[in-house]
């Protein structure tokens, strides 16, 4: 069924999400800070570019956003309800806060809208390939109106809880692939060092236990060097930034990922901070 629809922030990750939901017959509006990229994903897409968040979700059913932070969501969302419609529904792939989320579900039901945090992983290739995993928080009965619109471009789209619980699995995500890189970044210089052929390694390990989505994606890139692509060292650390201050009220312990988060501000200050985050490796080699 053709649906009303609005996408808010059009990124990496943004511009193919919307670009699914228009291949899928949708009415897509979409709003972006820079009008111009906006302007070029409705003629490449035949949707509808508009000036404001709330000029994109006036009458849709369904206003999806992905932006950049908690001061972002809570900017374009504030901006998005005041086009709203009673029973519409709000939901925010970025990878932001817990409290955001709540703060802004709160918001959302001032106004009779529904609100549903769902950050995404992934990165821009699941986007494009419309094979993300997304975690989602709130209500059962919102979730279900939505998941069939999410599948467009999600293979595992799960709901985890309510309101924050997919912010934080997220989290949990972000903690897991930091200690991951890391480990991958080691192996693959201990392979170089050891005079052994780092792909026939990789090609080798990756049938048995230490195979990972980032050795299957990242670690021939790893060993050529190459790092001008994929998710920016600054927006590990922004992510990582939240896990912390989660990790705070929750009592966890994160050591691993405090030294890894430590060694990713090393690879900002040799001017890395839009580098993959697998550019780890380029510490031990260059040390």
């Amino acid at each position: 069924m053709k649906r009303k629809l609005a996408f808010l922030g059009l990124g990496v990750m943004g511009y193919p999400m919307a670009g699914h939901l228009a291949k899928a017959g949708h009415n897509v509006t979409v709003y972006n800070r820079t009008s111009a990229k906006a302007e070029q994903w409705a003629k490449q897409h035949g949707g509808l570019a508009v000036p404001s968040p709330a000029d994109a979700a006036r009458d849709a059913e369904i206003v999806l956003m992905c932006v950049g932070n908690d001061n972002d969501v809570r900017a374009v969302a504030k901006a998005a309800l005041a086009g709203m419609s009673t029973g519409a529904i709000l939901v925010d792939h970025t990878t932001a806060s817990a409290d955001v989320a709540r703060e802004i579900a709160s918001a959302a039901k001032g106004r009779n809208v529904s609100f549903l945090d769902a950050p995404v992983s992934g990165g821009q290739a699941g986007a494009e390939n419309g094979k993300l995993t997304i975690m989602v928080g709130g209500d059962a009965d919102v979730f279900a109106k939505v998941k069939d619109v999410l599948a467009l471009y999600g293979r595992a789209v799960t709901l985890m809880g309510a309101t924050g619980a997919g912010q934080l699995t997220k989290m949990v995500n972000q903690i897991c692939i930091a200690g991951l890189v890391q480990a991958l970044s080691e192996g693959i210089n201990f392979a170089q060092r050891a005079g052994l052929d780092p792909n026939l390694v990789l090609d080798v390990i990756s049938k048995g236990a230490a195979q990972s989505w980032q050795m299957e994606n990242r670690g021939k890139t790893m060993v050529e060097d190459k790092f001008d692509f994929g998710f920016a060292v600054d927006w590990m650390r922004k992510d990582l930034g939240i896990c912390f201050a989660a990790a705070r009220e929750n009592g966890a312990a994160l050591p691993v990922t405090a030294l890894v988060d430590q060694l990713y501000a090393r690879v900002q200050a040799r001017g890395g901070g839009r580098w993959d985050t697998s550019s780890l490796i380029r510490l031990l080699r260059d040390r």
